[in-house]
């Protein structure tokens, strides 16, 4: 069961969840890695609504580790389900590369960006599809202008009880990880005067807020 801790002596938990001295079976996890890139022109450096040209020939050589996203001038590509950092970076390495290359193919650039700093969300096409189709319907226009690219670390913990303890544990270090991964101030409409523009973007989703207090969270239940 491990070490009983006080609820709030988080950096000791964080800290022993960690130790080597821990037994393999305690300590197994497994990790992911999504990111999602912005489609460019490379002339004009404008984002170009042209993801199905990238499909056309990703699917062939990428299989499900490429997919499309809400607006057809994002890509995304997602690693295999890896038990190490080793081996995650390796593949996202060899994902990048490989998408580059695609893109290329049909004239186009890749930019690994938060936003774009001036092509709008109003000119960008949505990708067909009933799923992005009833997230429109449900969010109209907050939808529409969330216009970002997200990198998502997914991290696999043996056990949904040990899973909701550390989740609740990450809690009070959650602003400082916000804080240390603030980019993307540029907005294509103004001067934002923010140090970050993706987290106001998500703020309005439901989905993308933590459970609401230590504790809270349990087995079966959906957080970000």
């Amino acid at each position: 069961m491990g070490p009983d801790f006080a609820r709030d002596d988080s950096a000791r938990f964080l800290a022993e969840i960690g130790r080597p001295s821990m037994s393999a079976k305690d300590h197994t996890f497994t990790l992911g890695i999504e990111e999602e890139f912005a489609i460019i022109d490379p002339e004009t450096r404008e984002l170009r609504s042209h993801i199905h040209e990238i499909l056309e020939g990703g699917k062939i050589v990428l299989k499900e580790q490429i997919k499309p996203e809400m607006h057809q001038s994002v890509v995304e590509l997602g690693t295999e389900v890896c038990d190490s950092i080793d081996c995650a970076r390796g593949h996202v390495i060899e994902l990048r590369s490989r998408l580059a290359e695609l893109a290329g193919r049909s004239g186009l650039k890749i930019a690994s960006v938060g936003t774009h700093p001036f092509s709008h969300w109003r000119n960008q096409h949505i990708t067909e599809g009933e799923r992005y189709k009833q997230i429109i319907e449900d969010m109209q226009l907050l939808a529409r202008a969330n216009l970002i690219f997200g990198l998502h670390v997914h991290v696999g913990i043996r056990g949904a009880d040990r899973a909701v303890r550390i989740s609740d544990r990450l809690r009070p270090v959650l602003p400082l990880l916000l804080a240390i991964s603030a980019n993307s101030p540029p907005s294509p409409a103004s001067k934002t005067s923010a140090r970050t523009r993706t987290r106001r973007s998500m703020s309005s989703a439901s989905s993308a807020r933590p459970t609401p207090r230590p504790g809270a969270a349990r087995p079966g239940a959906t957080t970000s």
